[in-house]
């Protein structure tokens, strides 16, 4: 088994705080398949009231929430979702939506920051050729990981949803690090979600809980989305014990999201010092940053082993390395994290 000094690899990667482990040792419990387990009902509640939503489901895996989110939506078989060609559910979840639900997409090719406008999704619903093409849903995903956590401006939330509306489809809002997105542009979390039909976010990411995902949207929806999670293989038992660390985290994890931003836009400027050329500091706006390895003259993947060998846990993503800040990475840590990457400079 790996070990790092530094795991910079993802913000799931963290280990739930004393609160959380107390809490999840005291969790009033019942059975969650019967829908009776309190402290479940109790986080469903907090994140329909958090994200305005009429309702919410606690499921255990991001992943299960989008795929169930979106299955919400798709009538059948011959049809599409819209999404940005790099985003999380046309790429690692397109064979997971194929298997389960017979869903296939139409792509996007958003800019460098991973972003589609409102032009591109109102071109998306053209009659192709022969005019068998049927979009079922659009999905827009904030921040756009595989972009390098990027945020999507609320103007063009607004500007895609209505063209949704104009054309009588849901907007699906894959927020996982929505908080994150929250946090860096000053827009409520409310306020991004009300732009679309039905959103999920993870409590498992920024927020530091040790799991889950909660679907939110209208109450007939969710009541759909129930029967979808027991056929998915989500009807877990006494689930309010991991319930219990998601409603801390929904609490607390916002309010230092910031931290995790300073100290991403700190190890960029450290990692631009000491590879110039690598990476833009500028580019990095919320827990994420992705270093292009050229500079060093390695690849991708030989940068990750130089760092592993240096106690500093990265990855692969895109391309590029990838470094993920969260609730467990220190100032000291950073500090750790940047003087291996000067021992791989030195190397080239």
């Amino acid at each position: 088994m790996r070990t790092f000094q530094v795991d910079l690899r993802s913000d799931t990667v963290t280990k739930p705080s004393a609160a959380m482990r107390k809490a999840m040792a005291e969790a009033e419990v019942g059975d969650d398949w019967f829908g009776d387990d309190p402290t479940v009902n109790r986080l469903q509640e907090r994140a329909a009231e958090v994200t305005g939503k009429e309702a919410a489901l606690f499921v255990p895996t991001g992943v299960m929430a989008n795929q169930i989110g979106l299955r919400l939506h798709f009538r059948g078989g011959g049809h599409l979702v819209v999404a940005e060609a790099s985003s999380h559910v046309a790429t690692t979840e397109m064979m997971s939506s194929a298997v389960l639900s017979g869903m296939t997409y139409k792509t996007i090719c958003g800019d460098r920051r991973g972003q589609i406008t409102a032009e591109q999704v109102a071109a998306a619903f053209d009659p192709d050729v022969l005019d068998v093409q049927v979009v079922d849903v659009v999905a827009v995903e904030n921040t756009h990981g595989h972009a390098g956590g990027r945020v999507m401006a609320i103007d063009e939330v607004h500007a895609i949803s209505s063209v949704t509306r104009e054309h009588g489809v849901p907007l699906y809002l894959d927020g996982a690090r929505i908080f994150n997105a929250s946090v860096a542009s000053g827009v409520p979390v409310a306020e991004y979600c009300a732009q679309s039909d039905t959103m999920m976010f993870c409590v498992s990411k920024g927020l530091g809980a040790p799991i889950g995902s909660l679907l939110c949207g209208p109450a007939d929806l969710i009541r759909e989305a129930r029967r979808l999670k027991i056929l998915f293989g989500g009807a877990w038992r006494q689930a309010g014990i991991v319930a219990a660390a998601g409603l801390i985290a929904l609490e607390e994890g916002p309010k230092r999201l910031h931290e995790d931003h300073e100290r991403a836009r700190r190890l960029a400027a450290g990692v631009a010092e000491a590879v110039p050329g690598s990476i833009d500091p500028s580019d990095v706006e919320t827990n994420m940053l992705f270093v292009d390895t050229e500079a060093v003259g390695m690849s991708p993947l030989e940068v990750v082993g130089r760092l592993e060998e240096q106690g500093v846990g990265a990855t692969f993503v895109s391309g590029k390395v990838r470094m993920v800040t969260h609730v467990d990475i220190s100032d000291e840590d950073v500090e750790t994290a940047l003087a291996a990457w000067r021992t791989v400079a030195a190397a080239r």
